[in-house]
């Protein structure tokens, strides 16, 4: 059970050290340098992802190996270089979204599709909804 704060008129998630350490310990996340390191980085992502809530904890993991593997692709794979763009659509992808589902979060589907297409950046406002979204830092969403 997450811990929680009491604060007058609302609970609030509070992170837990313990836990993370635990899930640290559990995941063992370091620099990668082999593709089967990436790519068992890449499975406990798509896992965390498949989730409807995350704890504090989780999604501190969650960007921890996101970063870690970003940082590997950029190193590895130069040509397809990490965008907003594309990460955006790798999120999709792994929740089995649609645009339609993230209209709502954009504010329109004509937006939408041009981020989509890389016509148009995501704005401030939109990567940090993405990232609330997403359970992960809305920075992921901007260069």
């Amino acid at each position: 059970m997450p811990n929680m704060t009491k604060t007058p008129g609302k609970m609030t998630l509070t992170f837990n050290s313990d836990i993370y350490s635990e899930l640290l310990s559990q995941h063992q996340p370091r620099i990668i340098k082999t593709e089967e390191e990436n790519e068992k980085f890449l499975e406990t992502v798509e896992e965390l992802l498949s989730r409807s809530h995350l704890t504090p904890e989780e999604n501190a993991l969650l960007e921890l190996l996101i970063k870690l593997i970003e940082d590997f692709e950029d190193k590895h794979y130069q040509l397809n270089s990490s965008t907003p763009y594309s990460r955006l659509l790798h999120l999709m992808e792994a929740r089995g979204l649609e645009q339609a589902d993230l209209v709502q979060i954009i504010g329109s589907s004509e937006v939408l599709a041009k981020i989509i297409d890389g016509e148009l950046e995501i704005t401030k406002e939109q990567a940090e909804a993405l990232g609330k979204f997403f359970h992960v830092d809305g920075s992921l969403f901007i260069y």
